[in-house]
């Protein structure tokens, strides 16, 4: 683990507080998914319905089993699914009944990626578990590709994770697990 004060990381996640970090093409914003008030605090300085949902990213699939219905999974969708990790793909994934409403929205499917990302899987693996994963911007403005930009963006900037970006010059595909179907390809 050489993530920059992790010591400080963990503790603001811990304690219900919201980080920035590098992801494969924008600085990601991120909190601990199972606390409630660390999302709708995340969700009101984007300024995003919770109706919307959320990612969820990890270092492994294990990470993302609790929320995720997987003898839901079709057979015939299984090897596609788990051969395109770890990258920027993210599947809609059945939701497990202890999947929270605040981060599945008004579906019954879970937005999960296993990610490529050295400091991502750092910070899954600082944390034990799985994080939200959005772009770090206001709803409708440019996700911040640096510090300075998410300064200007929010008035109280989240921890910012040290890091490079991935390179990609878009956000993560999304695709349906049920059917494979392309929901996003930016």
């Amino acid at each position: 683990m050489n993530i920059k004060d992790s010591e400080l990381i963990l503790e603001t996640l811990l304690q219900g507080g919201i980080i920035a970090y590098p992801t494969e093409g924008v600085l990601g914003l991120g909190c601990d998914p199972d606390n409630e008030e660390a999302v709708f605090k995340l969700l009101k300085i984007k300024n995003r319905p919770v109706e919307k949902g959320l990612i969820l990213v990890a270092k492994t699939y294990s990470q993302l089993l609790p929320y995720i219905d997987d003898a839901r999974i079709p057979m015939d969708m299984r090897t596609e699914i788990f051969s395109s990790w770890p990258a920027a793909i993210t599947w809609l994934l059945p939701a497990s009944k202890h999947a929270p409403k605040w981060i599945t929205g008004d579906s019954d499917y879970i937005a999960v990626r296993v990610s490529q990302h050295l400091v991502v899987g750092q910070l899954c693996e600082l944390f034990n578990k799985p994080l939200v994963s959005t772009s770090a911007n206001v709803a409708g403005t440019q996700p911040a590709l640096n510090a300075e930009q998410l300064n200007r963006q929010f008035s109280e900037p989240p921890v910012l994770v040290e890091g490079e970006l991935g390179g990609n010059k878009k956000p993560s595909q999304i695709r349906h697990g049920m059917t494979g179907q392309i929901i996003r390809d930016k």
